[in-house]
């Protein structure tokens, strides 16, 4: 397989938890006007005052990356005018961006999830189904050393990265809503179980001993999973397309080509408003 240099950054969410939980949060009235205005991860962060998507990109950059597709609602002017910000401060001047926005269906309040804003990717961009590529949150600040891994030429269409409990200083209850990673002895994905049942996650630590999460970094041919894409189901309580059903789907169809790619680090989340100040300290 060819290095990996394209990466899509799934931006295009409603961010409604982060903005219903700021009215409790101890943030000041400035950063909670600016939170409730913005996509998460255009907030302003840090003694940068840069918004996570920069640190994010900057990462990937560091990384090797020279393709970003950053996937968006189709309202996604404040992203644009970052993007010109950096342009004009000399930032990232080896990387070609492209937006793809997300439409949302009609009678739709919300956009289709992210199997789907995967797929609309796919299909505005169709180069991206003849290579292989990465596809992120954008509200997770991931490493250059996970970027660099997905990137790294592999024998197996399909990789992601599995994160080490021990290594996340996340609480149980926060990790209770994550998706644990059954995995088998060769490293190949088995499964992700979503929000798995506290009396259930022992069966699934790996030959170490160690529970593997799923925080949502991917590597896929394009071409090998935009089927999975198109026919990846409506989850039957959020109504919405997800990337990891559409996973399912594909590695059920063949298993063993899903390999499972061990770190252990900690990964900022931006999730809620108290996240905000958690991110600044980190920075």
């Amino acid at each position: 397989m060819e290095k990996n240099n394209s990466l899509l950054i799934m931006a295009a969410g409603a961010s409604s938890r982060m903005k219903q939980s700021l009215e409790s949060s101890s943030l000041g009235p400035s950063v909670k006007n600016k939170a409730q205005k913005l996509h998460k991860s255009l907030i302003p962060l840090g003694p940068k005052g840069e918004p996570l998507l920069y640190y994010l990109i900057n990462n990937a950059y560091q990384a090797g990356y020279n393709s970003i597709y950053l996937i968006t609602s189709e309202e996604n002017q404040s992203f644009k005018e970052y993007l010109n910000q950096w342009k004009q401060k000399g930032y990232f001047t080896a990387i070609k961006f492209y937006f793809a926005p997300q439409s949302i269906p009609e009678g739709r309040e919300k956009p289709l999830g992210t199997a789907d804003a995967v797929q609309q990717a796919l299909m505005q961009y169709p180069e991206l189904r003849k290579t292989t590529f990465t596809v992120c949150n954008g509200d997770n600040l991931y490493s250059s050393h996970v970027f660099e891994r997905l990137a790294t030429p592999r024998n197996a269409p399909h990789a992601l990265i599995s994160y080490a409990r021990s290594g996340l200083r996340f609480s149980d209850e926060r990790i209770s809503k994550f998706a644990v990673m059954h995995i088998d002895s060769s490293g190949f994905l088995k499964e992700i179980i979503e929000k798995p049942d506290l009396s259930e996650v022992e069966q699934y630590r790996d030959q170490s001993g160690e529970l593997r999460v799923s925080m949502n970094i991917f590597s896929f041919n394009g071409g090998l999973l935009y089927p999975y894409l198109v026919k990846c189901p409506l989850h039957p309580q959020r109504d919405e397309k997800e990337l990891p059903e559409a996973l399912r789907l594909l590695n059920q169809a063949a298993p063993q080509q899903v390999v499972c790619l061990p770190v252990k680090e900690h990964l900022p989340d931006l999730t809620s408003a108290e996240d905000i100040s958690i991110f600044s300290k980190e920075l």
